[in-house]
C-alpha cells in the first residue's frame, strides 16, 4: 500500500522476490516492506503495521468461498488521480476488458495481476479481484475528507442503457438488477458480475445501485454497467473544492 498527500495511490501487490514478512524488519536501506499472509488482511490491522510510505504486500491464500478453499494470488495497484492507464491479466479476457473500462472511464490507473483456479471456473478470480479492488479503494480514499462522496452516471451503448449510483458511505450495500440475455460473454459467467460488485462494496464500504434499464446484447449490457460504474466512482472520489477538506457527513465521520 502506498499513499502520499498529492496523489492517492493504493494497492495490494506481489513484486518479484518479496520475502519480508509482517513480523520481520524492513530491508536495510530500502523501502519499508510488509508481507501479509493468510486470509484477507484486516485493513485496520494493516494500517497499524505500515506507514504512509510503506509498500504493503498481500498474499491472499486460503480464501473461503462456499464450502471449499482456493489458493489465489493477486496483485493490484490503483492511482485514483490517474489518466486511465491499465495493465491487466486475470486469465479471463472479457473480464480484463471490463476492468479496462473502469480504468479508462474512471481515469484510474489500474494494475491487476491475478492467478486463480480457472481450471475450476472463474468464480474465485472475479470475486477476489472485486474484494481486492474494494480494499485498495478504501485505503486510497482514507478518511474521505474533501471528497464528493456521491456519484452517478447513465451510460448507453447502442440499445443498452445502464444507471449506476454510488455512495462512499462506509456502509456496504449492493442493489443490482441486470437481466442478462446470455449466461456467458466470452469466458465470463454473467452471474459473476454480481460477485465482483458484492466483493467490491463489502471491502470499499460503499453503497452501490446498479440498474441495467434496457438491453438486448449481453456484451452491451455488461459494458454499460462497468462504464457507468467507472464514471460514478470517478465523481465520488473527486475532491470537492467547496468542501474545504471537511468530511462529507453531518456525523463528522464516514
Amino acid at each position: 500500500f502506498e499513499r502520499d498527500k498529492e496523489t492517492r495511490r493504493a494497492g495490494v501487490t506481489l513484486p518479484a522476490g518479496a520475502t519480508v514478512r509482517a513480523d520481520a524488519p524492513s530491508p536495510p536501506g530500502g523501502p519499508a516492506l510488509v508481507r501479509v499472509e493468510g486470509s484477507l488482511a484486516d485493513p485496520d490491522h494493516v494500517a497499524a503495521l505500515v506507514g504512509p510510505d510503506t509498500a504493503c504486500v498481500f498474499h491472499l491464500a486460503g480464501i473461503v468461498s462456499g464450502a471449499a478453499e482456493a489458493d489465489f494470488d493477486a496483485g493490484l495497484r490503483i492511482n485514483l488521480d490517474g489518466s486511465g492507464q491499465s495493465q491487466l491479466s486475470t486469465g479471463i479476457g472479457f473480464f480484463d476488458h471490463m476492468l479496462e473500462q473502469i480504468a479508462r472511464h474512471g481515469l484510474i490507473d489500474l494494475e491487476v495481476q491475478a492467478d486463480g483456479d480457472l481450471h475450476i471456473d472463474g468464480h474465485h478470480t472475479v470475486e477476489d479481484v472485486g474484494i481486492t479492488l474494494g480494499q485498495a479503494v478504501a485505503r486510497a480514499i482514507g478518511d474521505k475528507k474533501g471528497l464528493r462522496r456521491y456519484g452517478h452516471a447513465y451510460v448507453p451503448l447502442d440499445e443498452a442503457l445502464t444507471r449506476v449510483v454510488i455512495d462512499l458511505s462506509g456502509r456496504p450495500g449492493l442493489t443490482l438488477n441486470i437481466p442478462f440475455t446470455s449466461g456467458m460473454i466470452g469466458g465470463l459467467d454473467t452471474q459473476l458480475v454480481h460477485e465482483f460488485f458484492q466483493g467490491f462494496v463489502n471491502h470499499a464500504g460503499a453503497t452501490l445501485h446498479v440498474d441495467n434499464l434496457r438491453g438486448v446484447n449481453a456484451h452491451h449490457q455488461c459494458e454499460t454497467v462497468f462504464k457507468a460504474f467507472a464514471r460514478a466512482l470517478r465523481t465520488a472520489v473527486e475532491r470537492d473544492p467547496r468542501s474545504a477538506g471537511s468530511i462529507p457527513s453531518t456525523k463528522g465521520i464516514l
